[in-house]
């Protein structure tokens, strides 16, 4: 019950809200119980009155029915919108503020849980289960006390007609109790086990979706379909032990429910017989029984509800307590002002406890606005170094220095807005291609934005396009070629200007026309930043103050183009081999 705890938080600031919710409720749900009273009064006390004239009889019918419809059809449906509005304002508010929560929470995990995680799961979770506790709050804060209170107004208007017969409609109250606590526990448990069966399939189909291209170009759409198959038969598997286990709970439930006015009735006819009891008073007993046992079976259906509302509050929270790898000490230090130098200082890196040491003893010392090449074979390190300048990652050994502070000192945040990344395939978002570039300083004017732009050489494509600035890019910018999304990624880097530049594979993948407009805006990005350029193409970065030669996580050389060239090395062969290559 720790999740209901944790829930009841977000209820709190709307308490009073759900009280007046409640009241108006109660209010809403007594209305009906007058039906009953009402007609026993015209059998017994109208239609049965011996007394009365016929004209009589008339008067007091035409009265009674002008008071009820005052009731049903001038108080009732003001009582009904409120009811049903507060309900669901309530409930929506509550998801809101939740659903802020998690994105906030989303932002700040690190990437070593989108490592390990598909991003379906997670929207499933941000979205249909905390769809899903919405029922808790409507369900189980509001119209479970309805029914519940219903009940007992019913039965106490039942005891002031015949205490006998009221034991009779109640007495399988307790077989109702226990079956309840019977069958709900488990079916809490083959609820969850459903919601992840879902959130597995929703993941799988989310990369699918995004890995359309493949599929399409290897011809794999039988395969995927089978892939696809095994995911669906899963959750099918899964849906179906729910829905077995939740017909044989309402199966039981619903026969405790039909007994029981039969019970009534059984009863009722014997103490007409034997004890006078009048003919309004059954009709009225009847009416109640289906005013007892309906909010009753609401209870049957609530209490399923309420489990499935548990269920996914559960892996709600479950996320909420993913921990962050990346925190701020109690006492870290805002980061306002970059001189530009960087120092690491033995630094060595794995990603996991269990896995291989990445990077072994990693000692560089980069100079205000320095221009550093990392270079080297595919998964030696370069942009493992690279990852733990911005702290997406933190050090296992050693410490990295910022004007000799060092960075796990820092607020991570105000450490990242000084930092600026183009990286190889860079995510550009579903929006026009200035919010795009905004991104970099989100309350740039539209004349900065342009200026960037300019910057990064990518005024004159956009000026081309049918909506300008306004055009939308498509998701992940699948509008756009590649060179064209690599100058909207450094125009908003220009945009942010930011003391240390991070370059990663940024001209890899293009053709020579891009390439050229690109590496003439990032030379003007760098100039006078402390610059780190991860490269594959050892052209792009002879200019470069100082090229780092990383081989298996370790530094093997380390000087300009020249000096390394002169060396004959390792760097010369590789260089060698791609002259060779071109």
């Amino acid at each position: 019950m720790d999740s209901i705890k944790r829930y009841l938080a977000f209820v709190y600031p709307y308490k009073w809200k759900i009280l007046l919710t409640i009241v108006i409720g109660i209010v809403k749900f007594s209305i009906p119980l007058l039906i009953p009273l009402i007609v026993k009064y015209v059998i017994d006390n109208i239609i049965g009155a011996e007394a009365l004239t016929t004209s009589e009889k008339l008067s007091e019918l035409f009265w009674l029915m002008g008071l009820a419809a005052i009731i049903f059809v001038v108080l009732r449906p003001p009582v009904e919108y409120y009811r049903q509005y507060l309900a669901q304002w309530v409930g929506n508010k509550i998801l809101y503020d939740i659903r802020d929560k998690l994105f906030d929470h989303i932002q700040r995990l690190s990437l070593k849980f989108y490592a390990r995680t598909k991003t379906g799961e997670i929207i499933s979770r941000v979205i249909h289960d905390v769809e899903q506790t919405k029922n808790f709050v409507i369900t189980g804060l509001m119209n479970i006390w309805l029914d519940v209170i219903t009940i007992f107004i019913a039965i106490g208007i039942m005891l002031t007609l015949d205490v006998w017969l009221t034991i009779v409609a109640i007495i399988l109250f307790p077989v109702y109790g226990a079956s309840v606590k019977l069958f709900y526990g488990r079916l809490r448990e083959l609820t969850r086990n459903r919601s992840q069966a879902l959130a597995q399939v929703q993941g799988h189909l989310h990369e699918r979706v995004q890995g359309i291209p493949v599929t399409r170009s290897f011809a794999l759409e039988d395969y995927e379909g089978r892939e696809f198959d095994k995911q669906n038969k899963n959750f099918l598997q899964r849906a179906i032990d729910h829905t077995e286990w939740n017909a044989r709970t309402f199966a039981v439930m619903n026969t405790i429910t039909d007994v029981a006015p039969l019970l009534v009735i059984g009863f009722a006819g014997y103490f007409a017989i034997t004890s006078g009891l009048t003919v309004g008073t059954i009709a009225a007993f009847v009416g109640y029984m289906d005013l007892v046992y309906n909010p009753l079976r609401r209870l049957i259906s609530s209490s399923t509800v309420l489990v499935q509302s548990i269920a996914s509050m559960d892996r709600v929270f479950e996320f909420v307590d993913e921990d962050y790898d990346i925190k701020d000490k109690d006492d870290a230090k805002r980061l306002d002002v970059v001189h530009g130098d960087v120092k690491f200082d033995q630094v060595s890196f794995r990603y996991e406890d269990e896995e291989d040491i990445v990077l072994k003893n990693i000692n560089l010392d980069i100079r205000r606005g320095e221009t550093i090449a990392l270079v080297g074979m595919s998964g030696g390190g370069k942009s493992t170094i690279i990852s733990l300048i911005p702290r997406f990652y933190d050090v296992t050994s050693g410490q990295i220095l910022i004007d000799g502070m060092d960075i796990r000192d820092m607020k991570v945040r105000s450490l990242r807005d000084k930092i600026g990344m183009v990286l190889q395939d860079n995510i550009l978002f579903s929006e026009s291609i200035a919010f795009n570039i905004r991104m970099g300083n989100p309350e740039a004017s539209d004349e900065e934005v342009i200026a960037a732009a300019k910057a990064a050489n990518a005024h004159e494509f956009i000026t081309g396009l049918s909506k300008g600035y306004d055009t939308l890019v498509g998701e992940r910018g699948v509008k756009l070629s590649g060179g064209q999304k690599q100058r909207i990624a450094i125009a908003r880097v220009f945009l942010k200007n930011p003391p240390i530049l991070i370059l990663d594979e940024a001209t890899s993948a293009l053709d020579l026309e891009s390439e050229s407009l690109i590496q003439d805006a990032l030379e003007k990005l760098a100039s006078e930043r402390t610059t780190f350029i991860v490269a594959h193409r050892l052209s792009t970065i002879t200019h470069a103050d100082r090229i780092i030669l990383i081989e298996n996580g370790e530094v093997m050389e380390e000087g300009t183009h020249r000096e390394l060239m002169d060396k004959k090395g390792a760097y010369y062969d590789l260089y060698q081999v791609q002259e060779l290559d071109d």
